[in-house]
């Protein structure tokens, strides 16, 4: 039986049902079912743009974002989803400050929602630092899915732990021109 490391904190009844799933090796099917395309954000630049549109869209007075990109070096067994970072400089007499976002590489291939929920997650960071009351409601403000599509991304990240990757990578597509009808 395997442990379900991304859903540690949530009820044994739901874990049970997880379990069930992996057991009868469903847990694939269902998600495929859920969020059967991946998006497509697959470059910084196409992730940046994504991100600044749901920051101008529900917090229009927070920090500007200097960066936003995929980060290959966030190891999601081991750190987080994503990371946002805030950088001040003194430049001659002026402080600068500088905002930051990475997301995860594994996320490249992934539903939208599942990355629409990670960005928002990181832009929530701007306004609030810690996961308070204040924060999750922010979140929920920004994408009223959000606790659901946490918990269908922390399913897809069991799932790619256990069984690999759900999702054909973009280059693996069949060609249009390869494929013949009989």
């Amino acid at each position: 039986m395997p442990q379900l490391i991304y859903l540690q904190g949530y009820p044994d009844h739901l874990q049970t049902q997880v379990q069930q799933l992996i057991e009868q090796q469903r847990l694939g099917e269902v998600l495929l079912q859920r969020y059967p395309q991946v998006h497509d954000c697959t470059t910084d630049k196409s992730l940046y743009q994504f991100t600044v549109d749901l920051k101008n869209q529900y917090l229009r007075n927070a920090q500007q974002l200097s960066k936003v990109a995929y980060d290959s070096k966030i190891q999601v067994l081991k750190q987080a989803l994503g990371q946002h970072t805030a950088i001040s400089r003194v430049q001659g007499g002026k402080l600068k400050a500088k905002a930051e976002i990475r997301i995860a590489a594994v996320f490249k291939n992934t539903p939208e929602p599942f990355l629409r929920m990670i960005v928002v997650h990181e832009l929530a960071h701007l306004k609030e630092k810690e996961h308070n009351k204040a924060f999750y409601s922010l979140c929920c403000h920004m994408e009223p899915s959000y606790h659901q599509l946490e918990f269908d991304t922390r399913l897809y990240l069991t799932h790619l732990s256990l069984f690999g990757e759900l999702y054909p990578p973009p280059g693996n597509l069949p060609d249009i021109r390869d494929i013949r009808l009989t």
